[in-house]
């Protein structure tokens, strides 16, 4: 071993590592996701973790979060609390960042592609960096910045306190519990795996199931002329989840209201029989862009197909909202007749 190497300085030599600083005792769950969420990324895998306020032992670390009072992305160091704080996403997202998203808008993309194997350029990278935000991160930044979901001058029926952050909390020793630096330290670690590992399971969902159902969707929407020259009836060949990315994509693509697809054919789960059902007006709504023929509603077998003049019918709901046919021509002759009714 070389003279300089016995001789170095350990706060120099600490700097040389990487180290991720937070602060120290009561944690919360933006920065236990913000440290799980930098040791998914290529430089600081394996990172050691310093939990203290003290600003001499959070100098010699390489990055800091939630803790500082400064956000400089140069400088490393990730802080929300500190006066004239202002940062939020963009993207259409308005929400204040919490250490979390300040970790997440700046690494998130890195981290999607590394857990998923490919690299940062892959087109999917981008749509799950953004949904993952929306469903899982932006919570998380308004619960640590104290903003509330609703107005406030109406009383909720019930309370939520089952969210993630919540659990995060929950963690934490009772204020009558006494618990010394390194339990604390031990919670926090299980605090941060908690919530990065919802993280990662969303990711996982996202990537393997919801975006998969996106392409179908796109895919129909895009081909809509080919099932009906007016391009008012959308046909999946496969069975997805339509209705979010529908609204999602018809806003993507400024698809014109006149434009706008009115039903949608797909087959049933069990893959037996085929459904038609009508677009509604709103993802969560129960009120349809033209539901089906009122004639038709409440109608079963036989008695709807006499009613239609369309074999193989199973059902129309008493709402015109969705109905059945035993094969995907019938679904389509159903569709088509229902447009011009």
């Amino acid at each position: 071993m070389s003279t300089s190497e016995t001789t170095e300085h350990p706060a120099k030599r600490q700097k040389m590592e990487k180290v991720i600083g937070t602060h120290n005792g009561t944690f919360h769950c933006d920065e236990a996701l913000a440290v799980y969420l930098l040791r998914l990324t290529q430089e600081y895998a394996g990172a050691d973790l310093k939990r203290t306020r003290d600003p001499a032992v959070l100098d010699t670390c390489t990055i800091v979060v939630d803790v500082g009072g400064v956000y400089d992305e140069a400088k490393q160091r990730f802080d929300h609390h500190q006066r004239g704080f202002t940062e939020i996403f963009g993207h259409g997202f308005n929400t204040k960042l919490s250490s979390a998203g300040l970790v997440y808008k700046h690494f998130g993309k890195e981290i999607i592609a590394n857990l998923l194997k490919t690299t940062v350029d892959d087109p999917r990278i981008e749509v799950l960096w953004l949904k993952l935000y929306r469903e899982f991160i932006e919570a998380i930044d308004a619960i640590d910045n104290g903003i509330n979901q609703y107005p406030t001058d109406v009383p909720p029926k019930y309370r939520i306190r089952t969210d993630v952050s919540a659990r995060v909390g929950h963690l934490n020793p009772a204020w009558n519990q006494k618990a010394d630096a390194q339990t604390v330290d031990s919670l926090f670690l299980k605090a941060s795996a908690l919530v990065g590992g919802e993280f990662t399971d969303r990711l996982q969902y996202y990537a393997d199931a919801w975006l998969p159902a996106r392409d179908i969707v796109a895919a129909g929407l895009n081909a809509r002329k080919n099932a009906d020259s007016t391009g008012k009836i959308i046909l999946f060949e496969a069975y997805a989840p339509w209705k979010e990315h529908l609204f999602e994509l018809e806003a993507d693509l400024a698809v014109a209201e006149a434009e706008k697809p009115i039903y949608v054919i797909y087959p049933d789960e069990t893959g037996g029989q085929w459904r038609v059902q009508a677009v509604p007006v709103a993802p969560e709504s129960f009120e349809s862009r033209k539901a089906l023929p009122e004639a038709w509603r409440g109608l079963r077998d036989d008695e709807l197909s006499k009613a239609s003049g369309v074999d193989g019918c199973v059902f129309i709901h008493a709402s015109g909202f969705i109905g059945g046919n035993k094969t995907k021509e019938g679904a389509l002759k159903l569709a088509k007749l229902a447009l011009e009714l």
